[in-house]
């Protein structure tokens, strides 16, 4: 596909304000190597903050919704109403109440990321063994004992579902709120870019911030891996049967 992209590019046959061409998207990498580096720590710094925030306040407020059935109503509905505000409407809002520092933008980032997570932490909860849970009962086992020897080994598996849909809107919420809103970080850098009509930077941006997704995804996947073993041994040996 980029051979192919490279050669209609060299043959005229797509326009380069619309399609730079690969090449061309490369040399503008090296071209601005130092703008790209600086604005590239700027979003990678609101998006890690964001994103530990988010798996924190998630990861308790599962804990606090899965305890107490009236917090859960209340909270739940909460969570559903802060996904229905589109992003490039809530982001100008942020700006305009907390300023164009670096505050709004892991706010955003916050918001977007706690859902998924506090959806699939409850997920897993739900899914536990309920003979397990009952055997421990019996045993006179404190919540929090139940909590840590059944529901969060079994929600594991559920939080990193979550997660690599948190991940991915991490970066994304970083730079739409970096649009609409600041002086540095890549999402500034595109409009930018945008302005001054340096289309091959424009797409320099883009793939930079697919591939930091992309890389990002495969971290949580290595991570899994690391911490739920058994569940991976249990596929391999399912294969082999």
């Amino acid at each position: 596909m980029i051979v192919i992209w490279q050669l209609c590019g060299n043959l005229d046959l797509l326009p380069k304000f619309i399609f730079p061409t690969p090449l061309e998207i490369a040399n503008a990498f090296v071209r601005d190597r130092a703008l790209f580096l600086f604005h590239f720590k700027i979003t990678m710094l609101e998006a890690l903050i964001g994103l530990s925030l988010g798996i924190i306040i998630a990861s308790l407020l599962a804990i606090i919704m899965d305890s107490f059935e009236t917090i859960n109503r209340i909270v739940y509905p909460l969570l559903i109403f802060t996904q229905t505000i589109p992003t490039i409407a809530l982001a100008p809002i942020l700006v305009l109440w907390l300023g164009y520092d670096m505050t709004p933008k892991i706010v955003l980032i916050v918001i977007n990321t706690t859902f998924p997570i506090v959806i699939s932490i409850l997920d897993g909860f739900r899914h536990c063994d309920k003979d397990a849970i009952q055997l421990l009962k019996l045993m006179n086992a404190s919540r929090w004992q139940i909590l840590y020897h059944v529901k969060i080994p079994t929600a594991l598996t559920y939080f990193y579902a979550g997660l690599r849909v948190s991940v991915s809107y991490a970066f994304i919420s970083a730079v739409v709120s970096e649009w609409l809103g600041g002086f540095e970080g890549l999402g500034v850098f595109m409009i930018r870019a945008k302005k001054a009509f340096d289309y091959d930077t424009m797409f320099a941006i883009i793939i930079l911030v697919s591939a930091i997704s992309l890389i990002s995804m495969e971290l949580v996947k290595r991570s899994e891996k690391k911490f739920i073993k058994w569940k991976y041994l249990e596929e391999e040996e399912n294969e082999k049967d």
